[in-house]
């Protein structure tokens, strides 16, 4: 069998929608929990911009997940409290993903296992942080022109920020149509002085780094599949 990673995304219109998700945040917690073949899973919130972001946005909700292989992630994220989320939702996207490298921990996990070469064509990057505390300013100084920065990439596909817990635990999650194009972005500008930052004044209470293979996805987010474009250019 073959890990697959999901990350769905629900978005809510109206305050009674966003009050029935905001109610979920502790409601469905019993219920993912109890989704069979469901292993290591978070409920996040979203934020604002396209990666590290303070500023939450109370439209969106991501649930991400890990399960034995593609067919069963298929059938789950359709079923049960994923099902409930797609029917009180405006929209719901959710993408499959097989892990090529992973490091570091999330909330005292290892969560992905790596598994085949890396990927030559379309790839996915998930990168979960706790900020100390005590860095909370300088971290939020820099980080904001990281989230625009990647926002105006013309080389992105798909970006997004969530979290479990607004400033502390930040997740950015991004798709690239290749790896050259990925690496561009993260070896300059600020994302670059970040990571020097990071090592050099330790940051972060908790980290992890994982890239993934595009396997397939289902639903849309605004209106199509943020995928559709990595078919046109690969046609």
């Amino acid at each position: 069998m073959t890990q697959t990673v999901t990350i769905s995304l629900y978005r809510f219109s109206g305050w009674r929608a966003r009050a029935w998700a905001l109610s979920m945040m502790a409601r469905a917690r019993g219920p993912l929990a109890h989704t069979p073949d469901i292993g290591f899973h978070k409920l996040c919130g979203a934020g604002r911009g396209h990666g590290f972001t303070p500023t939450i946005n109370p439209a969106v909700i991501a649930i991400l997940a890990v399960w034995p292989d593609a067919t069963t992630a298929r059938a789950r994220t359709t079923d049960g409290i994923f099902a409930r989320y797609a029917g009180n939702a405006d929209e719901a996207w959710t993408v499959l993903l097989s892990p090529t490298s992973a490091k570091g921990l999330w909330s005292g996990q290892a969560p992905f296992t790596a598994q085949g070469p890396a990927p030559t064509g379309p790839l996915a990057a998930l990168t979960r942080a706790t900020i100390k505390p005590r860095i909370l300013r300088r971290f939020w100084d820099r980080v904001p022109r990281i989230s625009d920065m990647i926002g105006s990439d013309p080389d992105v596909t798909f970006k997004i920020g969530i979290g479990e817990v607004p400033m502390l635990h930040q997740v950015t999650f991004s798709v690239w149509p290749d790896q050259a194009a990925m690496d561009a972005f993260a070896r300059t500008g600020p994302h670059a002085d970040a990571i020097r930052a990071v090592r050099r004044e330790g940051w972060f209470a908790e980290e992890l780094y994982a890239r993934f293979t595009v396997v397939s996805d289902h639903g849309t987010w605004g209106g199509r599949s943020p995928l559709s474009t990595l078919t046109k250019e690969a046609a």
